[in-house]
């Protein structure tokens, strides 16, 4: 554009940091030292950006003289506070960004106090004088609790907002956590007590972040949003992994559940501080993003409306929608827990590996997998914004998540070579995690007033391979021998 169309030109200053230039005759604004144009919040305005030589031709304008006294007399009453405000919005991240931010931390979190105390095992075995069978019970006793809250959990938070139940659940694992050594040091019922009221606390968390995102994520932002928020279990089992050995070598194992037990606090604090369970009830969203999420929001009744309703128990467990994710949750889950107890022991003592060289190993594919989820998220959001419909995408990433770990867990069997293994394990989770975008974004799919007390439900029955599944992987392994078997 050419300096000659400007009837009005000067510098004004706004809230004491930028400079802008205003066209009354072609109703244009650019901004000084900025690059990137701005959209601004009234009509008819084309924002472009000013270079330095149409600044150097504007500040010597004629036109930029005689008009300057009477700049702004065109412009809204409202322009300037309007105009600020748009600025400053634009520098804040979207609170549903926040939100799922914050989700997926708690979710590193659960899994760093879940494998700490498969890492810490050892050193305790040693100095309480523990026999394999009770270091099983004491692995097993998590999963006592983690079963029993699932369906109070999802039908808690539906009824009182997921972030109030996953604050306090957080907490209660954090807490448990932190008090492990001490309840060690106390007595055997003591520590099964504390682990199975830590997984009384994780159990919450699936059900209530499910409806947490049921209410703050638009249905075409939510398979990447529930894929990153998953991932952070894969995550937290890498950090755990990882950091567990140096902390136990450097500080002892009291360390793993002090310190991790101290992040869970933190956390809690920070979410209370800064989330709400709806966008109905922020008061920090800007109206924008609360109109946008409204508007794409799968459940557009009021969230009132939601709390006050009965859970149709019935008329959930006769729909074939529910089964069918029942058993796809449950098949998805037993390879997830199975993997998760014995991959440390695959690689040692069938691939002959050092401790040191199997918690690298063990650490890859759960690295694999939360890279992995990320990227089945968004290939499902991109094939719903091409128009495939809803069903077809869930149905597709539930069966690349099953089938693709049935295929290369069986490879494994034939394999003998380490890196050739952790290649096949890799792939196996990282193909398996594609299932985030399938059965676990399903729930809020088909009934997302109830979101909550669906995975709930579907999560009960997943819960049970950590019972079982674990305790028959090692009937397996004795009376096979090896476990390439079970694997």
């Amino acid at each position: 554009m050419k300096l000659g169309a400007f009837l009005e030109l000067s510098w004004q200053r706004l809230g004491n940091k930028h400079c802008y230039k205003y066209c009354n005759g072609c109703r244009c604004l650019w901004w000084k030292n900025h690059k990137k144009p701005y959209r601004l919040p009234f009509r008819q305005v084309v924002v472009v950006s000013l270079t330095k030589k149409t600044n150097q031709e504007a500040e010597s304008s004629p036109q930029d003289l005689q008009q300057q006294q009477n700049f702004g007399n065109n412009l809204p009453s409202s322009f300037h506070k309007d105009t600020t405000s748009r600025l400053y919005n634009m520098k804040n991240i979207p609170e549903r960004f926040l939100v799922v931010f914050l989700c997926f931390l708690s979710f590193v979190i659960c899994n760093m106090d879940r494998v700490n105390v498969s890492v810490a095992i050892l050193p305790m075995s040693k100095e309480f004088g523990w026999s394999q069978s009770t270091v099983g019970v004491i692995q097993s006793s998590f999963f006592w609790g983690y079963l029993v809250t699932q369906i109070p959990g999802g039908y808690l938070a539906d009824k009182y907002g997921g972030k109030l139940v996953l604050g306090w659940g957080v907490l209660a694992w954090s807490v448990m956590t932190f008090i492990t050594p001490f309840a060690a040091a106390k007595s055997f019922p003591v520590l099964l007590l504390s682990r199975a009221l830590l997984g009384f606390g994780e159990g919450v968390a699936m059900p209530a972040m499910n409806q947490v995102v049921s209410k703050w994520v638009p249905s075409g932002e939510r398979s990447r949003s529930l894929a990153l928020i998953y991932s952070g279990m894969y995550f937290g089992s890498v950090i755990g992994l990882l950091l567990c050995p140096k902390m136990i070598q450097q500080l002892g194992w009291h360390s793993v559940f002090t310190i991790f037990g101290a992040i869970g606090i933190v956390w809690w604090l920070l979410w209370n501080a800064k989330i709400q369970s709806s966008p109905e009830r922020s008061n920090s969203i800007s109206e924008e993003e609360r109109r946008y999420i409204l508007k794409q929001r799968t459940d557009s009744a009021d969230s009132k409306t939601a709390i006050s309703r009965q859970v149709p128990w019935k008329l959930l467990f006769s729909k074939k929608a529910t089964w069918a994710i029942i058993v796809a949750h449950f098949c998805t889950t037993w390879g997830y827990f199975v993997l998760l107890t014995w991959l440390p022991t695959y690689f040692n003592q069938h691939l002959g590996l050092n401790v040191a060289s199997s918690s690298f190993f063990s650490v890859v594919p759960w690295l694999a997998m939360a890279l992995s989820s990320n990227v089945g998220g968004w290939c499902a959001d991109y094939l719903l914004s091409r128009g495939f419909s809803v069903t077809f995408v869930r149905k597709l990433m539930q069966t690349i998540g099953l089938m693709g770990p049935a295929l290369f867990l069986s490879i494994v069997s034939f394999v003998h070579h380490p890196i050739a293994a952790v290649l096949c394990m890799a792939l196996a989770l990282g193909l398996g995690s594609f299932a985030q975008s399938g059965v676990y974004a399903n729930h809020q799919d088909i009934g997302p007033e109830y979101a909550g007390v669906l995975l709930g439900i579907s999560n009960s029955f997943a819960a049970i391979p950590g019972i079982v599944g674990v305790a028959l992987t090692g009937f397996i392994l004795d009376k096979t021998n090896g476990a390439n078997h079970c694997l």
